[in-house]
């Protein structure tokens, strides 16, 4: 066990507005620290073959837990804080809690009520936005208190309603009573103009972020003083004379980069406020920089050489698409789009698992025309929140499977948005990530010609698969849609670091000589075009997929596969495919889910497939509180787990698959991968194979297991039957089984 050092505490005496807790800093092994008050720190002895793990509450009131052994040092901590008159710390942007495995800090559950100001009611200028935005982030970090409506897209009630949400609403007729309500918790103004560049509003963001400022114009402030707030100024950029983005931004890194996280980076066009409420709140730099331009780019390459792959993200937009995500790509880093995305500190306040909703099982393999079409853009989180909402109300959605592309980001950044199109699905609605999995990466741009994330090495894009795997999965996106294309290299990055997937598809955007080919990597992993990839009507689709169709003989499997824009095609215009492509080729064309898609397309090309979905599999299980078919539903998530009846530590899960197969790996998830507590998870376990039903042969042995998911690739085992035997289940004595997955091949 590492040394813990508990050093004696000075008593220091209580000063106005501030007060002093017993406080803990603990450094790990890996160098990371978390603070926690002496009084909410717990040892836990689960059980002897078991690790001594500490559970801290940290002094923003997140959870975290460690192994002691990982434990370096602890020390007391003689701090004072500031706290609000309600005696609510408040922190400041080095304070937050935030861990490797999240991409935004943790912050405290939504206060009750949420303040809400409606800015577009309240005919706010862009300026005014900026600050009240600002303020939004500033707040909300010490707890969610403002919530503020900007874009107006979809029904206002929409997200507070998900996010279960108690609000009151401040008069758009004084909107600065909203600043008044949290006075005490603003140190003083960042005095910025416009005059000479729009830039400098991002500047004045950034700055008020790292000290508790209000960024304001001399037009702004004249307000906030005419309501009753005379702030003092405690930095002015009115006398600063640069003119454009290069200047200014490399005056904000020469000055202010090094206080600022380097975890994220909020890139946004000055004109645009709604982001920075997540940016103000962590401390984050705001930028506005074209790489286009190669003055600009240098000052932008600083900043992304500071990041790290595989954990820090670009949170926002560039001055152009392409040349913008490339150059985070260049250094191994994911960007989500969310220009117009709203009150990130509110809604990644609301945690909890995703629920992903069970897959329904398919049916036989035939000699048929197998067609999945997706619908673009939901790699911009704006999108998931405002058009989205309405496109999925269109009453074309649920009458035939279409794939709705979506962020995994959205598993931190607000995991209730998630739920909610979840509970909406119909077995018709499959969710895939959009391009090209945890945020949106560039690996190749077929437009330009040119690969990114370096196409012959690695280095950048392991770290990023590797976080993508932790997203999707998180999410329960099963594929993903890869813009444009990969290289030799990147394709094994995602086989070796995603074996979520169910498959890849890539961009053919008809600009090589001749049409791009699927490619199957490490003999598992499909890769395939979208042909059309970016189509703006179902007569496009249909002449693409025809392309095949017209030649298809009926004697082996056929399949097709392509996107439409979803600004161009809904759902409502999506649904005139059944009929056309029927009229290709009568009775002959089924149009399936993406995961269904993938599960076909491997079985007939004899590579290993999830054989849980198949419609005849039966299952069975010793006596359980719930319905066997939670075993093995596509579903992991609290509501769809099998839970034995007894609390023995004991149970088992069989499966029949009809017919045999090659089996060559299994997927066991476990109670802590649906979000319940890890001592849930079952700890002893075999999992054995049979072709008759009563000889068993043990391809796999589990002990001490404290995984959420147990991930298995064996020899290839010829069987029909496949048994999970629980031996030594959750700590209460039940066994939970979230989902079990088998796979094989013919």
């Amino acid at each position: 066990m590492k040394k813990i050092v508990l050093a004696t505490a000075l008593l220091l005496a209580a000063m106005t507005g501030k007060a002093q807790e017993q406080v803990i800093d603990v450094t790990k092994t890996d160098g990371t620290s978390a603070r926690t008050r002496l009084a909410d720190l717990t040892l836990i002895k689960f059980l002897e073959a078991r690790d001594t793990t500490m559970v801290m509450k940290l002094t923003n009131g997140a959870d975290i837990r460690t192994d002691v052994n990982d434990v370096e040092e602890m020390t007391f901590a003689d701090t004072l804080f500031n706290f609000n008159s309600s005696g609510l710390r408040i922190l400041e942007a080095d304070d937050l809690c935030w861990t490797d495995d999240r991409l935004l800090p943790h912050f405290l559950p939504p206060a009750a009520p949420v303040r809400t100001l409606d800015m577009s009611a309240a005919k706010l200028s862009s300026e005014e936005r900026v600050m009240f935005c600002t303020l939004q982030g500033i707040v909300n970090r010490s707890q969610p208190r403002i919530l503020l409506y900007n874009h107006n897209e979809e029904p206002q009630a929409t997200w507070p309603t998900a996010h279960n949400l108690r609000t009151t609403t401040i008069p758009t007729s004084a909107p600065y009573n909203l600043v008044k309500l949290f006075r005490e918790e603003i140190n003083g103004l960042v005095l910025y103009s416009n005059e000479r560049s729009n830039h400098y509003s991002n500047l004045a963001v950034t700055i008020a972020g790292l000290d508790r400022l209000l960024p304001v114009t001399e037009e702004v402030r004249a307000k906030l003083v005419a309501a009753g707030m005379d702030f003092p100024v405690k930095e002015d950029l009115t006398a600063l004379t640069m003119t454009n983005a290069t200047a200014i931004y490399t005056y904000l890194y020469n000055n202010y980069w090094s206080r600022c996280n380097h975890r994220l980076l909020i890139s946004l066009s000055p004109t645009i406020p709604y982001v920075h409420d997540i940016g103000a709140a962590c401390g984050s730099a705001c930028v506005w920089l074209d790489p286009r331009t190669s003055s600009e780019r240098v000052v932008l390459d600083k900043m992304l050489k500071d990041m790290t792959p595989g954990r820090d993200f670009v949170l926002g937009w560039y001055p152009e698409e392409r040349s913008g995500v490339g150059e985070a790509t260049k250094y191994g880093l994911s960007t989500v789009p969310a220009d117009f995305f709203e009150n990130t500190t509110v809604y990644s306040a609301v945690r909890g698992p995703v629920r992903i909703a069970p897959v329904p099982k398919r049916p036989k393999l035939e000699n048929k025309v197998y067609a999945a079409v997706y619908i673009s853009d939901g790699d911009n989180i704006q999108y998931c929140q405002h058009a989205m909402a309405k496109i999925f109300e269109q009453s074309g959605r649920g009458k035939m499977p279409m794939n709705w592309t979506i962020s995994p980001a959205l598993a931190d950044i607000a995991p209730m948005m998630l739920n909610y199109y979840y509970r909406k699905a119909t077995t018709n609605d499959c969710f895939v990530s959009g391009p090209s999995g945890m945020g949106y990466a560039m690996p190749y741009d077929a437009h330009n010609a040119r690969y990114y994330a370096s196409a012959n090495n690695s280095r950048l894009i392991t770290p990023y698969t590797q976080l993508t795997q932790r997203y999707i999965e998180k999410a329960g996106l099963r594929v993903i849609t890869i813009w444009d294309d990969i290289s030799t290299v990147q394709r094994k990055a995602y086989a070796d670091n995603c074996s979520y997937l169910y498959g890849l598809t890539i961009n053919d955007w008809e600009r090589q000589a001749g049409r791009l080919t699927a490619k199957v990597q490490s003999n598992w992993l499909p890769i395939v075009p979208q042909y059309p990839c970016y189509a703006n009507g179902t007569g496009v689709i249909t002449d693409f997929f025809n392309r095949d169709i017209k030649d298809f003989t009926g004697t082996e499997p056929m399949f097709v596969t392509g996107q439409a824009t979803v600004w161009d095609v809904g759902p409502d215009k999506l649904i005139e495919l059944r009929t056309k492509l029927n009229a290709l080729s009568p009775g002959n064309v089924s149009i399936v889910r993406a995961d269904h898609w993938f599960s076909y397309y491997n079985e007939a090309h004899h590579l290993p497939f999830n054989i849980t979905m198949l419609q005849d599999m039966a299952i069975t299980s010793s006596s359980a509180r719930t319905s066997v078919r939670f075993a093995a539903d596509g579903s992991p998530s609290e509501g769809y787990i099998w839970i034995s009846k007894t609390t023995d530590g004991t149970g088992w899960v069989q499966l029949d698959f009809k017919e045999p197969y090659e089996i060559s790996r299994y997927v066991v998830r476990h109670a802590e991968a649906a979000g319940l507590e890890p001592e849930l998870n079952s700890r002893d376990f075999t999992v054995e194979t049979s072709l008759d039903g009563e000889t068993w042969t043990t391809v796999g042995t589990h002990t001490d297991n404290i995984a959420p998911v147990t991930d298995a690739s064996i020899s290839p085992v010829e069987a029909r039957y496949v048994r999970v035997n629980v031996t030594n289940g959750g700590e209460d004595g039940y066994v939970r089984i979230g989902d079990i997955e088998v796979y094989g091949a013919h």
